[in-house]
C-alpha cells in the first residue's frame, strides 16, 4: 500500500478535525457523556461503557475542555480513512486505487461528522468498517486466523454500541446466501464467537442483571423515529457520505454485485440492500447504513479508477471529491459562525447538527439568574432538575461558574448519577412536566422560559421552581425516572409508552 500519501491523508483529517475541535460547543450527548466519565460503569441504560472510559481517560491527559474531549474521535477518523484503501487493496486495487480511496475517504461526509463529536458512533462506524475489511481479506486469502482479530473487533464494538450485531447478521446471511459459506467450516469461527462474547461479557451481564433496559431504549428510538426514519431513509442514504460521492459507492455496489471476479465478495454488496430492508422493517435511521456505504465507496474507489483513465475524467473525479468535501464540511462540522448557520434558510435546515452545540451556557447563565434571585437561606436548599441529560450536563459543566448547585435529571442513566438529598427542599426545574412536579411539591410557580437567539432544539423550554416535597427524594425519584428519546431539534421527549413518535 501507499502508505505515505495514504498516513499524509490520513493525518490530514485529523489535523482538519482539531483545528475545528473547539468551535461552537459540547454537542448535547457529549454533555451526557462527560458526566457520565464520573460515574463509570459497566453499562448505562442507552450505551455500553467505552465511550465514557475514554471520555474518563480524555479529560485525565488533556484537562476538562472541549478540545481534548474531541482528540479519540479525530484520531479514529485517521484510521477510518486508512481502511478504505485497506479494502481497495484486497479487492484487487492497485497503488493509484488505493490513493483514490484514501482521498474519497478524507472527503466523506462520514468520516467528518464521527470525527468530531466524541461519541458511540465513532467507535461504531470503526468496528463496521474493520469487521468489513478483515471479512473481505479472510475470503481472499483463506486465512481463518483473522477470525480471532473479527471476534475482537466484535467484542470491542460491543463495549460501545449494540449496532454492530446488525451488521454481523446482514453480512452472515449474505455469506450464508451467496458464499463462499466454506469460511465458516473452522473451529477458528465458534472461537471467534467466543472470543467476542468474552470481551463483552461484562457489557452482557450488566444488561442482563439490571432488567435488559437496552430493549426499552430501544423501543423508545424506535417509537420516536419511526415516521420520522422512514420519510428521510432515501434522503438519508444520499447525503451522509455525500452527495457528490454517491456515483462512487453506488458504482461500488453495482460491481460487487455483477462483476464475475468479485463474485467472492458478492456477500459484501447483498447486505446494504438487506441493511436497508432491516432498517425500514425496525424503523431505525438511516444513518446506521452509512458504515456499509463507506465500504462500498472503497470498492467504488477501485471502479473508478479503471474509468479515470484519462486527465479530463481524473479532474472530475477530482472535482467530485472536491465539492462533497466543501459541502460536507459546511453542513457537518462548525466551518462557519454558528449565526451564518441561522441566518441562511438552507444551512439552517440541513446544518440542523451545528444547534445541538450552541446554547448551552446561556441556558445556564439563565438558570443562574433564577438561582441567585432566590433568597439566600432558599439558595442552600436548592437544587436543578434538567429534564433531559443535556440540560442537567450542561449544569453540570459551566454550573459552578455561575455559582449554581449540583444538577440532576431522571433521563435514562442519568437517574443513576446521583438524586438530590432530603435537606433540598426547592428545585428549578428546565422543561420539566408541570403537572407532574405540581403533584411531587407543595406548589410550583413558572419563572420564564429558555429563550436564544439560535435556532436550538430547547428554545422555549419553561423554568419553574418547585418547593416543598411531598415525599423523599428517594420516592419521588421513581416517579421521575424515564428511559427515551429527546426527539430531534424539538423539546418532545419520546418513552416506548408514548402514543406516538416525533412529529414528522
Amino acid at each position: 500500500m501507499p502508505w505515505r500519501p495514504v498516513g499524509l491523508t490520513a493525518a490530514a483529517m485529523t489535523v482538519f478535525l482539531l483545528v475545528l475541535a473547539a468551535r461552537h460547543g459540547y454537542h448535547v450527548d457529549e454533555l451526557y457523556t462527560r458526566v457520565a466519565s464520573s460515574h463509570l460503569a459497566w453499562g448505562y441504560i442507552d450505551q455500553p461503557p467505552l465511550v465514557a472510559l475514554v471520555g474518563k481517560i480524555e479529560i485525565a491527559l488533556f484537562g476538562d475542555n472541549l478540545f481534548g474531549f474531541r482528540v479519540v474521535p479525530a484520531l479514529l477518523a485517521s484510521m477510518a480513512v486508512v481502511l478504505a484503501p485497506l479494502i481497495a487493496r484486497e479487492l484487487g486495487g492497485g497503488t493509484r486505487a488505493q490513493k483514490i480511496a484514501a482521498f474519497m475517504a478524507f472527503a466523506s461526509g462520514l468520516v467528518m461528522f464521527t470525527g468530531h463529536i466524541m461519541g458511540t458512533n465513532n467507535w461504531d462506524e470503526l468496528s463496521w468498517i474493520a469487521t468489513s475489511w478483515l471479512l473481505i481479506r479472510l475470503v481472499r486469502t483463506g486465512d481463518t486466523r483473522l477470525w480471532w482479530a473479527i471476534g475482537a473487533v466484535v467484542g470491542v464494538g460491543l463495549t460501545a454500541k449494540y449496532l454492530v450485531v446488525l451488521l454481523l447478521l446482514c453480512l452472515g446471511a449474505g455469506l450464508l446466501a451467496f458464499g463462499p459459506r466454506s469460511v465458516f467450516r473452522t473451529r477458528r469461527f465458534p472461537a471467534a464467537v467466543g472470543l467476542a462474547a468474552v470481551i463483552a461479557s461484562p457489557v452482557l451481564i450488566w444488561q442482563v442483571t439490571h432488567g435488559m433496559p437496552q430493549l426499552e431504549m430501544s423501543a423508545a428510538l424506535s417509537k420516536a423515529l419511526d415516521t420520522l426514519s422512514r420519510s428521510t431513509f432515501l434522503p438519508t442514504q444520499l447525503l451522509l457520505i455525500g452527495l457528490f460521492l454517491n456515483p462512487v459507492w453506488i458504482a461500488g455496489l453495482v460491481a460487487l454485485l455483477r462483476r464475475p471476479e468479485w463474485r467472492p465478495y458478492r456477500f459484501v454488496g447483498w447486505s446494504y440492500p438487506l441493511m436497508c430492508v432491516v432498517l425500514l422493517v425496525i424503523g431505525g435511521q438511516g444513518a446506521y447504513n452509512t458504515s456499509l456505504q463507506y465500504v462500498l465507496l472503497a470498492a467504488g474507489a477501485v471502479v473508478v479508477d479503471r474509468w479515470a483513465r484519462n486527465v479530463r475524467r481524473l479532474w472530475v473525479l477530482g472535482g467530485l471529491a472536491g465539492l462533497n468535501f466543501a459541502m460536507c464540511a459546511v453542513l457537518m462540522l462548525p466551518t462557519l459562525p454558528i449565526n451564518t448557520y441561522a441566518d441562511n434558510p438552507v444551512l439552517k435546515e440541513l446544518a440542523i447538527v451545528q444547534f445541538d452545540q450552541a446554547g448551552w451556557p446561556e441556558m445556564t447563565r439563565q438558570v443562574s439568574d433564577i438561582y441567585h434571585s432566590l433568597p439566600a437561606d432558599e439558595q442552600a436548599r436548592t437544587v436543578v432538575y434538567g429534564n433531559h441529560y443535556g440540560q442537567a450536563g450542561a449544569i453540570d459543566k459551566w454550573g459552578s461558574k455561575y455559582g449554581l448547585p449540583k444538577a440532576y435529571s431522571g433521563h435514562n442513566s442519568y437517574a443513576d448519577f446521583g438524586r438530590p438529598t432530603d435537606d433540598k427542599t426547592t428545585v428549578i426545574t428546565i422543561g420539566a412536566d408541570p403537572k407532574l412536579f405540581n403533584q411531587l411539591f407543595q406548589s410550583c410557580e413558572e419563572r420564564g422560559q429558555y429563550k436564544n437567539e439560535l435556532p436550538v432544539s430547547d428554545n422555549d423550554q419553561k423554568f419553574m421552581v418547585c418547593r416543598g416535597p411531598q415525599k423523599p427524594w428517594a420516592q419521588m425519584w421513581e416517579q421521575l425516572r424515564w428511559i427515551g428519546f429527546q426527539c430531534p431539534y424539538t423539546a418532545e421527549a419520546i418513552t416506548a409508552d408514548s402514543p406516538k413518535g416525533c412529529e414528522d
